[in-house]
């Protein structure tokens, strides 16, 4: 198979590689640190040490990228990598789904991109070029969708960059100013910093000459500058924790903001025959593009807090991961991450999905599935609080635990009313959650499977779960009788059924 010569990534990417893989050395250079700190003679080793590990990585580096390269042939893109064992992974174009660009702060800082191969196998990205050129990266996914067209011309850098320039000139189907992302940050509350510090509190402990978790430590240490804990009066007591309440209600804030404001900064979604193409981010730049045949299903999501406001968000369900999401192998694209109904009507129109319409008609489930649900909880507090009887050491823990039966009680009060579903027209549609709630559209034609499962307890409520399989995710109903399951899933597999995808041609990108 005739291919073009193989390819090197960039030299400049190799040191930008090397210095993001610093933090990887903390440990190593800590524990020479730590080992060589214990004579004298150490301390006059230690900058050889460190010398020694950085240059050993960069060594390792430097012969991962001689021993790379990447082929660009009619009918697919070949990978070769390995210093002793070999590999070398061929990529038709008509598996890849998606070609995503990525600059992270470094990156950007040398011009530099890193390119991913996304296909439909689930198992996140099938190739990843770290690091080339944004004209090579521009290059590859010009040359993807040429070939993906049928088209054999491998297509020129400068026409690569006229492409871009004609999308950017297009006036996109959906963007984010700053107030709007700033607004979105007000509603993505977050604690994740005060994890984060405790991790590394837990990990990091040791270097400290004191026990930062002795509680009687703090009170003499407090006691030995003139304070008396104890002494404290109780309005005092009140006070501190309002305050250290309204410091962790200030940080949750103020965390979600700034990372908010940094991933959607800039958020930009253009649609053309090709399909969805979707740039952000503030120090890391994303641009991700989506065709839209590969559009499985929508889902549509809000809070109770935002709903008031009339914000909501758009996500699609595809056959390609997400290449900028944290967790591996996730389908689902944001495709507007705060947007009104009208807004994402729009982008459901494009999608072709049919939006959900007034006159839709929405049924529950049997409550006794949450009833169900609902006894479990309770048993599982009263055997709780018997327990603590038992021991002679109720008091204010079996209070608390009996306050959790009207909590339960209220959860599953909510999730009954909020978990709805309907069969209309083309389409099949379920929501779910009453805090973060959901509705997900999914074209009929685009299921694969329905299966319907029942538990050992469900079985005795004579009540099932019906699963419906679509490419990269699935769709369940709870809390159905037998029949109504039965009779749901023929009537979908029906309209499925009745069309022949054999004669259906792939559209062209």
């Amino acid at each position: 198979m005739e291919t073009e010569a193989g390819r090197k990534l960039s030299l400049t990417g190799l040191l930008v590689g090397f210095i993001a893989g610093l933090p990887q050395l903390f440990f190593p250079i800590l524990a020479v640190l730590y080992g060589a700190g214990n004579s004298d003679r150490g301390l006059l080793l230690m900058p050889v040490l460190i010398f020694g590990l950085l240059a050993a990585s960069l060594l390792f580096r430097w012969i991962s990228w001689m021993r790379f390269a990447y082929y660009v042939g009619h009918e697919d893109i070949r990978i070769e990598s390995g210093l002793l064992n070999r590999s070398a992974r061929s990529i038709p174009y008509e598996r890849i789904q998606d070609v995503g660009i990525e600059q992270k702060p470094l990156a950007r800082l040398f011009g530099l991109s890193e390119v991913k191969l996304e296909t439909g196998s689930g198992s996140g990205d099938e190739a990843k070029l770290s690091y080339v050129t944004m004209i090579e990266a521009e290059r590859l996914r010009a040359l993807v969708r040429a070939h993906k067209s049928g088209v054999i011309v491998v297509p020129s850098p400068a026409n690569a960059a006229a492409e871009t320039e004609r999308d950017d000139a297009a006036p996109p189907i959906f963007a984010m100013n700053i107030a709007r992302v700033l607004t979105l940050g007000f509603y993505s509350f977050s604690l994740v910093i005060l994890a984060i510090l405790g991790g590394l509190a837990q990990q990091f402990d040791f270097l400290l000459s004191f026990d930062l978790y002795d509680i009687d430590a703090w009170r003499d240490s407090a006691k030995n500058n003139g304070y008396v804990i104890d002494a404290v009066s109780r309005c005092a007591r009140i006070f501190a924790g309002v305050a250290a309440l309204f410091g962790l209600i200030v940080i949750g804030f103020a965390t979600g903001i700034i990372r908010t404001f940094l991933r959607e900064y800039g958020f930009r979604l253009d649609v053309s025959p090709r399909g969805f193409r979707r740039r952000r981010g503030l120090l890391t730049l994303t641009d991700v593009v989506m065709p839209i045949h590969r559009v499985q299903a929508a889902t549509i999501y809000t809070g109770p807090i935002r709903k008031r406001r009339g914000w909501h968000g758009l996500k699609f369900i595809s056959l390609a991961g997400d290449s900028d999401k944290a967790q591996k192998g996730d389908s689902n694209h944001i495709v507007a991450p705060l947007a009104n109904l009208a807004e994402i009507e729009r982008i459901l129109t494009a999608a072709k999905i049919d939006p959900a319409g007034p006159d839709v008609i929405f049924l529950r489930g049997r409550p006794a599935w949450w009833l169900v649900q609902l006894m479990a909880a309770g048993l599982v507090i009263i055997a709780g609080i018997i327990a603590l009887i038992v021991a002679a050491d109720a008091g204010w823990k079996a209070m608390l635990l009996l306050a959790l039966l009207p909590l339960a009680l209220g959860s599953a009060f909510l999730q009954w009313r909020f978990s709805l579903y309907a069969v209309d027209g083309d389409n099949l549609l379920v929501c779910g959650g009453w805090w973060q709630q959901r509705m997900t559209i999914a074209p009929q034609i685009k299921i694969q499977t329905a299966e319907i499962s029942q538990g050992p307890v469900a079985r005795f409520f004579g009540l099932c779960k019906i699963h419906f399989g679509i490419a990269g995710g699935t769709l369940s109903i709870s809390a159905l009788c037998i029949s109504e399951a039965r009779l749901i899933a023929a009537q979908v597999i029906e309209q499925v059924a009745a069309l022949d995808y054999s004669k259906i041609s792939a559209p062209k990108i």
